[in-house]
């Protein structure tokens, strides 16, 4: 029977949580930075009403600073990840995977969520410290 050794070396639980922290600081960067007015010009740009400007900033800074504390991590990574995928295939259009207006670097945060859904938040989380959390909260 194969058996999973992953969780018990020290060096795994610091490289993932490096991964959780750098997803986490990214969208929080991306995510505030969308709040200023120049935001909502590209939004109407796209064809979408201004009034998404809130839910996608916050959704991006909150779900970052959730990665990074570990708490609700699967959670704050599958929105994260549909916000990858909204720029993909809705912004960028999937057109050009290098050169202007390339998606790979979309590509690759929405690989990295992928990755933190599946392992869930780690040892180095809150989520880890708090045992009575539920599961699905992880």
């Amino acid at each position: 029977m194969a058996e999973a050794v992953f969780r018990e070396n020290k060096l795994h639980d610091i490289a993932f949580w490096g991964l959780r922290a750098t997803i986490g600081a990214i969208f929080i960067v991306a995510g505030s930075g969308k709040f200023g007015p120049g935001f909502v010009s590209f939004l109407t740009g796209l064809g979408l009403p201004a009034e998404m400007q809130i839910p996608i900033a916050l959704a991006e800074t909150i779900a970052g600073i959730l990665l990074i504390i570990g708490v609700l991590t699967r959670i704050s990574s599958s929105l994260l990840s549909i916000i990858s995928l909204g720029a993909i295939f809705y912004v960028k259009e999937a057109s050009n995977f290098s050169g202007d207006g390339a998606y790979q670097y979309d590509l690759l945060l929405l690989a990295a969520n992928l990755v933190i859904i599946v392992a869930g938040p780690g040892r180095i989380s809150v989520a880890h410290v708090i045992k009575k959390l539920p599961r699905f909260l992880h």
